[in-house]
Order: C-alpha cells, then structure tokens, then sequence
C-alpha cells in the first residue's frame, strides 16, 4: 500500500511520451471493406496453435471454424468470410517465420453475414461454461498480448478473486481503438462485465480510464447498469500504466509482488475490447471474425479507427488507407511496445492493436550509442522500481543468472521507458529481451542435459 500513499491514483515513476491521439480519438469506428484474398495464420495467440479442420478447395461461410483448439492454451480460429480455402501452407508472420496458416478467398458478392451459434445465456450458464464459451468464440486478450482470455479468467483453487478491472488506459501514443469501443460499444462492455463477474466470482467492478477520455468516462458511467457494482475511476495520463500491475496499483492501491500475478491480489483484469467482444459474442455463440485497430502516423493519408477482419494482408490494409512514398517504418501496435515489421505480406491477427506508418523525416537516423553515464534516469523511469542501468552492462556480459536472480529480469515487461529516457541512446529494453530469451533458452538446454 505504501506506493499509492505516495502516489495517488497511479504508480510510482513512469514516463510521458507525446500522445499523438488527436487526429484519430474523434474518428468513429468504420467498417473496413473485404480483402479478396485473406491470409490466416494458425497461431494468433499465446500457446498451442490452432489445428486446421478445413481442406483445400472447401466452401465456408463467415464466423464457420477453420481450426480448433488444440489444448486448454489454444482457442479456435473462424472464418473472417464467407469464401473458398484456396490453399494450406505456411505463411510469413510478424516475428519472421513461417507458420501454418490457411488462404482464403473471399465470395465477390456475399452479404457476409454471420449465422447465429449456441448462445451462452448468462442467467443460467455456470462459470465453467462461461469459460469454455469464451474459449469456443476464439477470444483472447485485445490490447497486444492475445494471451487465451479464457485461461486468464480461471482463477486457481485456493484463490479467489474480489475485483475486476477493466483495463480502458490506453497509455500507447497514437492508438484510440479502446476509445472508441468505449464511446461506442458500452451495452456490449457492460454485458461482458456481466459474464466475467459470473466467471470469476468478483464482487466489484472498476473501469480504469486515463484522463484524457474523460469523455468515455462519462459517457460510460451515464449508462452504468442498476444491476452491477461498477465504478468508472479516472486516473492520471502516464505511461506505462495500461500496464495490469501499474493499473492494480493506480486504481485499488495494491501491489502485485514480483514473479506474481493479479490474483495474488484477488484481482483479475481484462482489457476493456476483449470485453466488448465477450459481451457481444457470448450472447449468440459466434466467433471473433474482426477486430477494432487504429490506422495512423504521419504518414497515413486516411487515419482512423477500423473495423477489419482478421486475415486481411497489411499490404491491402496499406493501399486501402493511402501512404506517402517515402515511408520508413510500419509498426503493428504502438511506438513503445509494437514491433517493426519487415514484411507486408504478414496479415492483421486477433492481437493486432495498432499500424502505425512513419515517413523518412519523422524517424530519427540511427544514433551512436554511448556508455552509460550513471544518470540514473532509467532508474527514475522505470515503474517497477528495477536498475535498468545495471541490468544493461550485466547483459553486456551475458550474466544472464544474476540477472534474472539477483536484478529480477523477468519481472521486466519491455515497456520501453528506460530506453526512451537514456541520454546515451542505448537499448536497453531490446537488451533485456534478448538476455530473457537467451536465458530461457539455457535453462532449457541444462534441464534437457539433467534429464538425459
């Protein structure tokens, strides 16, 4: 409790980065328009991947499942369209490798409406079937993760879980789909919160919601239901505090301890779209087919916030909303924790937040990186409280071990704030991801070697 005392309604250091969100907050949503050919990776999510249950030159129509869950950590893939499955084989991702995936081609004049499936009705659905609901409709988490939010969900025996909070920050520059969902979709937010209460077990409801949405605030707690226990909090604009253990510590003052989760705190969290679709998919058992993502950055001719299916290639998504000729970088997700994509062939999946397109003179040339000066400014960045600075010359050295068991690397989540305050330009957070992954990758090779 000590960090809220000190810190009222957020957390402890951070950072403010430019918002950008001007040019696309006032956008509604719009509906974007079908790719004729839409690429489907099997792995969309945290976990096992889908497991194909369509063949080659089959017909399938919108919302049909192409490929089911393969383990509990897996959910199913629908079909975004109505269409043929012109091909099976493996198709480019945004991490570099191929992996199986499914073209499809779009019917030219279908309607594309999608059928109604077995409905959870929340008055009589117990919270096992909640779960596996949520599991069938393909849904996991909205806001870049896209870990299966139906095992997110299962609170462990012996724990139990007394707040849900529903993460509406939105602390990444540019992006402003929650925005808008909010501003737009509140019925299917407060009907989701009506299945995840029944889910969890929780007794109170908090929407967390940064400053600047005061007006999805208000607009949320002017159509705040009766018959829930839910409280809109508005809190201050810091990044990176969409964060689920910065958002615990600004909005209910508790702290999550290192290496643990939420429930450890009787809280579970779920981002405020990933609601949305839970209290507009579950009501009529369909599956996720589109998602909401802002489409911005200077060097974008038609930003907004789109409704797009998922599958649809970003080369299309590209041509569609207009580039300048001199682009530098796209981004999937937002500037301090998307990823630069390499690739235009790679297609929009179910964790796809944000494309964020830059020009030639918005980004800065690649600058000399220098030693580290002991300033001290990542460590006042950083909102949870690591040395950043030691953390980068031990990774330097490949201590991975004393990293991670003396400096708590793992509890690093790779916002970014330490890199984008250091005076000597060094990356710090790529550091960090790359000691996490060599680390991991050691560990397994001594365990591999015990066990032989």
């Amino acid at each position: 409790m000590g960090i809220f005392k000190l810190y009222k309604n957020t957390f402890k250091n951070g950072i403010h980065p430019p918002e950008n969100k001007d040019i696309t907050q006032g956008l509604p949503i719009r509906q974007f328009p079908f790719s004729p050919i839409l690429i489907i990776p099997m792995s969309q999510h945290i976990g096992s991947p889908a497991e194909i249950i369509v063949r080659e030159g089959q017909e399938v129509e919108r919302g049909q499942i192409l490929a089911k869950a393969s383990s509990y950590v897996s959910v199913p893939i629908h079909s975004p369209v109505s269409g043929t499955v012109r091909k099976i084989s493996m198709v480019p991702t945004i991490s570099g490798n191929k992996i199986e995936g499914i073209q499809l081609e779009a019917f030219p004049y279908s309607g594309q409406e999608v059928a109604e499936g077995k409905p959870i009705r929340l008055e009589t659905a117990t919270s096992d079937e909640i779960l596996k609901g949520i599991q069938d409709c393909g849904i996991v988490g909205l806001g870049g993760a896209a870990f299966p939010t139906h095992v997110k969900l299962k609170v462990p025996e012996g724990k139990t879980c007394e707040y849900l909070i529903i993460n509406g920050i939105e602390c990444e520059p540019y992006l402003t789909t929650d925005h808008r969902v909010m501003l737009e979709q509140a019925e299917d937010i407060f009907m989701g919160i009506r299945y995840l209460m029944k889910a969890t077990g929780a007794i109170q409801t908090v929407i967390g919601i940064e400053a600047n949405k005061q007006d999805a605030a208000d607009h949320l707690n002017k159509l705040k239901p009766n018959d829930i226990p839910v409280t809109i909090q508005v809190v201050p604009v810091k990044y990176p505090q969409g964060s689920e253990k910065m958002l615990i510590t600004a909005v209910l003052g508790k702290e999550v301890p290192s290496g643990g989760l939420p429930i450890d705190v009787n809280v579970v969290t779920v981002n405020v779209a990933t609601t949305a679709e839970i209290g507009r998919l579950l009501p009529h058992g369909r599956g996720i087919q589109e998602r909401v993502i802002t489409i911005a950055g200077p060097a974008i001719k038609k930003p907004g916030n789109y409704l797009i299916p998922v599958g649809t290639p970003l080369r299309f998504v590209l041509d569609y909303v207009g580039i300048q000729d001199d682009i530098a970088e796209v981004y999937m997700g937002g500037p301090m924790m998307g990823v630069s994509v390499s690739n235009l062939d790679i297609s929009i999946t179910k964790g796809t937040s944000g494309i964020l397109v830059f020009g030639n003179n918005d980004v800065k040339k690649e600058e000399k990186v220098y030693p580290c000066i002991k300033c001290g400014a990542c460590v006042d960045a950083c909102p949870i409280s690591l040395n950043p600075s030691k953390l980068g010359i031990l990774a330097k050295f490949e201590s991975y071990d004393r990293m991670v068991e003396n400096f708590n690397l793992m509890d690093c989540f790779e916002c970014g704030s330490c890199s984008y305050v250091c005076p000597s330009h060094i990356p710090l957070v790529q550091y960090f991801r790359l000691s996490k992954a060599r680390y991991k990758r050691r560990k397994s090779l001594k365990q591999n070697l015990n066990n032989a």
